[in-house]
C-alpha cells in the first residue's frame, strides 16, 4: 500500500522541486555523453533504449531523494527493482491463500530484501535527524525535506501522532520510486517510440528545442515554453499509461448515478480504455495526435468529462506528477539536441502490463548524432 503524502509535507516537497533540476540534468548529461562516445567512430548506432532511460530515471530519483547519500540511494533502489521483478514472477500464485508463507526461494528473497531496505532507510533517516539535532539542515533533497517537515510538525504540535511514522517515510520513499523511476521510464521510452513513429513531430519538438534553448543547458523557466514537446508527453501518456488501473475503495456509502455502493467495495476505473474511448476523444482516439492538446488538458477531450487521468485526480492525485513532467521534458529536450532517431526494422510494436505499461520486446532503437 502507498500512503499519500500529509499536505504539509505536500506543499514543501511540490514547491522544491524546481530546484532539483541540476540533478535531472546532471543524470541526463551522463546518458548523452555516453551514447555519444558509444558511436563517436560510426554515423549511427543502435541500441535498446529501455536499459538506458531505465538506468538514467533510476538515477535521477536517487539523486533527487537522497542526494548526499546517493550511492546508498542507488542500492535501496536496485533492491526495489528486484523486488518488483520478484512480485512479477509469484504474480500466478497471489489467488492460493497462504502462498507468501510458504518458504520459496523468491518468498525468502522477497522477505530479506524487505528487511534490509528498511534498516538503509532507517540509517539514513537517523543519519538526517541527528543532523537536525544540532541545528543543521540538510533539505536539498526528496529525503531530506520529508524529514525536515516531519520534524518541524512534531514539534509545532507537541507529539508524535501529527507527524509520519517510520513505516509511513518508507512507503514514500517507495512512492518517490515508482513515480520517479517507473512512470518517468515508461513516458520517455513511449515517447521516443512515438516520435519514430511520427518524424513529423520529432522534427517538429526538435525545432522548438532549438529554438528555445539552441546548444544551451535547458533552464527551469525555458522548459515551460516547450509547448511543442508538452503536447507530446500528454499525448503519449494518453496512449500508453504507464499505470492500466486506478483503483480505489469505498470508505464510506456512496451514490454514483443510480448506484448505491456500500462501504468496502473497490472500484477500478480503467485508465487507458478511457484514454482509447472515441465517446470521450473522437474517432481518431488511438491514434497519435498531440494537438489535441493544444489548449490544454482540460478541453483536450470531446466533452467537460474527466477524461485523461494518467496520474489519478483529485484529491489523491500522484505526488510525483510534476516531478516525472519535468524530468521527461528535460529528457527529451536533450535527447532531441543530441540525436535523430528512428525505430530499428527488428522492432515489434506490443505493449505489455508489467508494473507499468512496457514494451514487451523492447525499444531497439538507432541514433543518429547531430
Amino acid at each position: 500500500m502507498i500512503l499519500p503524502l500529509k499536505s504539509f509535507h505536500f506543499i514543501i516537497i511540490s514547491s522544491k522541486i524546481m530546484g532539483m533540476l541540476p540533478k535531472f540534468y546532471l543524470s541526463c548529461n551522463e546518458m548523452i555523453e555516453k551514447r555519444k562516445a558509444s558511436i563517436s567512430n560510426k554515423e549511427y548506432g543502435e541500441l535498446d533504449v529501455c536499459p538506458d532511460i531505465t538506468a538514467l530515471t533510476s538515477d535521477v530519483i536517487s539523486r533527487a531523494t537522497f542526494g548526499s547519500s546517493y550511492e546508498e540511494g542507488r542500492k535501496i533502489f536496485q533492491l526495489l527493482n528486484e523486488q518488483i521483478n520478484l512480485l512479477t514472477q509469484v504474480l500466478p500464485f497471489f489467488h492460493i491463500p497462504g502462498w507468501r508463507f510458504l518458504p520459496f526461494k523468491e518468498n525468502r528473497k522477497l522477505k530479506n530484501n524487505h528487511n534490509e531496505f528498511r534498516e538503509l532507510i532507517k540509517d539514513i533517516i537517523r543519519k538526517r535527524e541527528e543532523t537536525l539535532k544540532i541545528g543543521k539542515e540538510n533539505n536539498d533533497d526528496l529525503l531530506g525535506l520529508l524529514v525536515e517537515s516531519n520534524h518541524r510538525e512534531i514539534e509545532e504540535h507537541g507529539n508524535k501522532q501529527n507527524g509520519m511514522s517510520l513505516e509511513e517515510v518508507i512507503e514514500e520513499c517507495k512512492l518517490f520510486y515508482f513515480a520517479g523511476q517507473e512512470s518517468t521510464q515508461s513516458l520517455i521510452v513511449w515517447a521516443m517510440v512515438s516520435l519514430c513513429m511520427h518524424p513529423n513531430w520529432q522534427e517538429r519538438a526538435r525545432e522548438e528545442v532549438f529554438e528555445v534553448f539552441s546548444n544551451k543547458v535547458p533552464q527551469f523557466d525555458e522548459l515551460n515554453h516547450l509547448k511543442e514537446v508538452n503536447k507530446i508527453l500528454h499525448e503519449t501518456l494518453r496512449l500508453y499509461p504507464p499505470a492500466l488501473l486506478l483503483a480505489r475503495t469505498i470508505i464510506k456509502e456512496s451514490k454514483l448515478g443510480e448506484l448505491i455502493i456500500p462501504t468496502g467495495v473497490q472500484l477500478s476505473i480503467p485508465i487507458i480504455l478511457v484514454h482509447h474511448d472515441e465517446d470521450h476523444w473522437g474517432a481518431d482516439a488511438k491514434e497519435f495526435n498531440p494537438d489535441r492538446f493544444s489548449h490544454g488538458v482540460s478541453q483536450a477531450s470531446k466533452n467537460d468529462q474527466i477524461s485523461f487521468f494518467p496520474f489519478g485526480w483529485g484529491p489523491r492525485i500522484c505526488i510525483g506528477q510534476n516531478f516525472a513532467l519535468l524530468e521527461a521534458k528535460l529528457a527529451l529536450a536533450m535527447i532531441l539536441q543530441n540525436f535523430s532517431f528512428q525505430l530499428s526494422p527488428t522492432y515489434i510494436h506490443a505493449p505489455t502490463r508489467n508494473l507499468t505499461l512496457k514494451p514487451q520486446y523492447g525499444a531497439p532503437i538507432i541514433l543518429s548524432k547531430i
